[in-house]
């Protein structure tokens, strides 16, 4: 696929970056924008080099939500029409059929996805991000669904994933109001992970990404895939089960060898696709 409005790459430790590239238009959302992103996610999950996505956006805007020429294409019409291609890849798709759907297959990837929210983040923009496993935001970022004050209702399962993110409570001020939030607020809610001055944002990033990538990569799908398989029930018990006969699972295989000798020989681990 040409890129366009994305651009990607992938470093020696197999942490991939996913730029949002539309820096002149507030990397604002399309559904060229959305195309291009399916496909780089399925290229870089079938990838096992890779060990991690980040996201993030071009110059100091994360994403701006979607386009203004779309939002006003839409006063005329009589359907909502996403844009996205027949033909769009399907990443994440095949795990569980709650997560094959928009921006909700970054949960059924294999790899972990970071967002990197290092400016304005608006509508579309903030189920990107909430979708992703990890986020860290850079201080002084302003968030907003900006649903509400455009007479539209909560977009893309952000009335699912916020909940589950930053509580009930939280959630209901979000996207009630749709007004503007700052990162570190978000932070106070449990929405990022750490919120960072600009001059260490990306540093801060990169180490993370990189002390995830040096985890055993398959021991990481496997907890992803707990975790929001878990998050979808409300029976521990079943959970502590799964759980136990996966470490049975995991101590066959040559990741668990390699950590247990690493341990004994007091070095970091040596994990290998």
């Amino acid at each position: 696929m040409e890129l366009k409005v994305t651009r990607y790459g992938v470093d020696a430790a197999g942490v991939a970056t996913l730029v949002l590239d539309r820096p002149g238009r507030g990397n604002s959302w399309t559904g060229r924008m959305h195309d291009e992103i399916r496909w780089i996610c399925a290229q870089l999950d079938a990838d096992p080099a890779v060990r991690v996505i980040v996201l993030t956006g071009a110059g100091n805007v994360f994403c701006a939500g979607a386009d203004f020429k779309a939002l006003a294409h839409y006063v005329e019409s009589d359907h909502y029409d996403p844009a996205l291609p027949e033909e769009a890849a399907n990443p994440g798709y095949g795990v569980r059929p709650e997560f094959d759907g928009d921006l909700v297959w970054q949960l059924g990837l294999r790899t972990p996805m970071v967002a990197a929210v290092n400016g304005a983040c608006a509508g579309i923009a903030v189920a990107l991000a909430a979708f992703c496993d990890l986020r860290f935001g850079v201080e002084g970022a302003k968030l907003t669904t900006a649903a509400p004050k455009l007479g539209l209702p909560a977009e893309y399962g952000l009335s699912w994933i916020l909940p589950r993110l930053v509580g009930v409570t939280h959630a209901a001020d979000i996207l009630y109001t749709g007004r503007v939030i700052l990162a570190e607020e978000m932070r106070h809610w449990g929405f990022f992970n750490a919120v960072v001055p600009r001059d260490a944002f990306a540093q801060q990033v990169d180490e993370y990404a990189h002390l995830l990538a040096a985890a055993s990569p398959d021991a990481v799908t496997s907890a992803k895939r707990q975790l929001w398989a878990d998050v979808l029930h409300d029976d521990p018990r079943a959970a502590v089960e799964h759980s136990k006969g996966l470490i049975g699972e995991h101590m066959q295989r040559p990741d668990y060898a390699e950590g247990v000798a690493a341990l004994m020989e007091g070095r970091p681990p040596r994990f290998t696709r």
